[in-house]
């Protein structure tokens, strides 16, 4: 099954939290709005910053805000960002360490073929594409639990 990890999941949920680049978000307040825990937010936004899609700020007034607008950042760039080069197949991978056997491999074209057109898919959307109107609330977490949950973790 071919899918993306769960961290990039989460990193393109948090990015559609942006309203504009020029809105600085607290790591809670993503936290809360895209509904990931928070350990894991403060994890994504340090590789986004290491990556250049954020920007972070620090002190009373800092936080964290996107460097281009959620038009400018496709989610083949948030993928590659935290999951490095789209690679189907070892052989369709750019760089010095293709396939031994790429010399003679009758189907390296042609994955490398489906290859590129996964990368054009995914550098075909942007965030502002993939999640318009995005910043609506979650409603809020109560501590009363469900007569489900109590069952399942008492």
């Amino acid at each position: 099954m071919l899918k993306i990890s769960k961290m990039t999941d989460y990193a393109l949920q948090i990015l559609s939290a942006f309203q504009s680049p020029a809105r600085l978000m607290r790591a809670r307040e993503l936290s809360e709005i895209s509904g990931v825990p928070l350990p894991t937010v403060n994890k994504i936004l340090k590789m986004l910053v290491k990556q250049g899609i954020l920007e972070s700020r620090r002190g009373a007034g800092g936080g964290y805000r996107l460097l281009v607008g959620l038009g400018g950042i496709t989610v083949g760039g948030v993928v590659r960002a935290l999951e490095g080069p789209v690679s189907l197949v070892a052989c369709s991978a750019d760089g010095p360490f293709g396939c031994v056997a790429e010399s003679y491999c009758t189907t390296h074209a042609n994955w490398r073929n489906i290859n590129d057109a996964v990368r054009e898919a995914l550098d075909s959307v942007t965030l502002e594409e993939l999640a318009p109107n995005t910043c609506v609330e979650r409603p809020a977490r109560t501590k009363a639990r469900t007569s489900r949950e109590k069952a399942i973790h008492p």
